[in-house]
């Protein structure tokens, strides 16, 4: 990706721009010049003097002295060689055209102006800088804009690294979890461990094969939180009571993959105590098909410390909802007569 990047901004003007642009310039200075002396021989043949002259200076800035001097701060080095180069230009312009064109230098003048002289220098300079200035200024314009959208495309590139990063760190989360509860189901000789490994299989060919898509239909994210639920059910049996509420059409609502199942998970974690039964409440709205609502609610043991290295799931959640909604989601917990709430709610897209 960061090459292909880097391949995309590379060589920003292509060659075939320039020779459009320097033809283009051309025939408007012909043309112009032509119209204004009443002779197109004479504005040719001075333009295709003085053309590669301006071409030659022009990128002699662009591409040395720029990228020497001004990218590196050295600015009355600059200027001294800016200078020379316009005195250099002045003086094989002003003899080519006298050679080669004709030896009325400075036909537009007033009165009778000889090379050399301070107005026909300062006008020749002035003519060079303009060409010079102006296409020096398309050219920071265009670096400018391409900086800006390759600064823009690493920060992307950078969001959806970190995005599948965060979404990476669920599955070990989840799975460290659910062998931790196995390992004490065999520990103990249950009868109920076979069945935990074929729940877990099920669950770990949607989380390795299923969500490789930056969405997933929200049904099949409910069919993996209904798995999930199964599987408390089997370790804790009878204990856990859950229960699912769909409102309003959801067929068609896409969501991130394994964004909701860390909040399932935290309920538990604040339910459970020792012999503790769990009720939990899941509840999805589809809100005018603008916005989508995620609640659960669970009873809560206010005696029931979750230690912080269990804390991954809710974290990693919090940074991917800031990452893809940015402003535009909610998150909400609250504990309310002893029954711990989560309210969540992520504009449909």
């Amino acid at each position: 990706m960061l090459s292909s990047i880097s391949k995309t901004y590379n060589n920003q003007i292509a060659l075939k721009y320039h020779f459009l642009f320097w033809i283009g310039y051309f025939m408007i200075n012909f043309i112009r010049w032509g119209s204004y002396f009443g002779d197109y021989m004479y504005s040719l043949k001075s333009n295709l003097v003085e053309f590669p002259i301006h071409i030659v200076l022009t990128y002699f800035n662009i591409f040395y002295l720029i990228p020497k001097f001004v990218l590196k701060r050295k600015f009355l080095s600059y200027i001294v060689s800016l200078i020379l180069a316009l005195a250099t230009v002045y003086v094989v312009r002003t003899g080519l055209n006298f050679y080669l064109v004709t030896e009325n230098i400075w036909p537009e003048a007033v009165g009778n102006q000889n090379a050399f002289s301070f107005n026909h220098i300062l006008a020749v300079i002035i003519g060079e800088l303009y060409v010079v200035a102006l296409v020096t200024a398309i050219k920071l314009t265009v670096d400018w804009i391409t900086v800006r959208k390759k600064n823009e495309s690493l920060r992307e590139l950078q969001l959806q690294t970190e995005l599948k990063y965060l979404k990476s760190q669920i599955q070990p989360h989840f799975f460290f979890n659910t062998l931790n509860n196995l390992y004490a189901l065999i520990i103990e000789k249950s009868e109920k461990a076979p069945d935990v490994v074929l729940k877990l299989s099920e669950i770990m060919q949607y989380v390795i094969y299923d969500v490789k898509e930056a969405k997933i239909g929200l049904l099949n994210e409910i069919n993996y939180i209904n798995s999930y639920l199964e599987l408390e059910e089997l370790r804790h049996g009878n204990k856990v009571t859950s229960k699912i509420e769909i409102k309003g059409d959801i067929d068609d609502i896409t969501i991130p993959p394994l964004l909701l199942l860390p909040f399932i998970e935290n309920c538990f974690k604040h339910g459970f105590k020792n012999n503790d039964d769990i009720t939990l409440k899941i509840y999805f709205e589809n809100l005018k098909n603008e916005q989508l609502i995620f609640k659960a609610e669970n009873n809560f043991n206010l005696h029931n410390k979750v230690t912080k290295k269990h804390g991954i799931g809710i974290e990693n959640i919090r940074r991917r909802l800031e990452l893809l909604y940015k402003n535009k989601y909610s998150l909400e917990t609250k504990i309310i007569d002893n029954t711990y709430n989560v309210i969540l709610k992520i504009p449909i897209l």
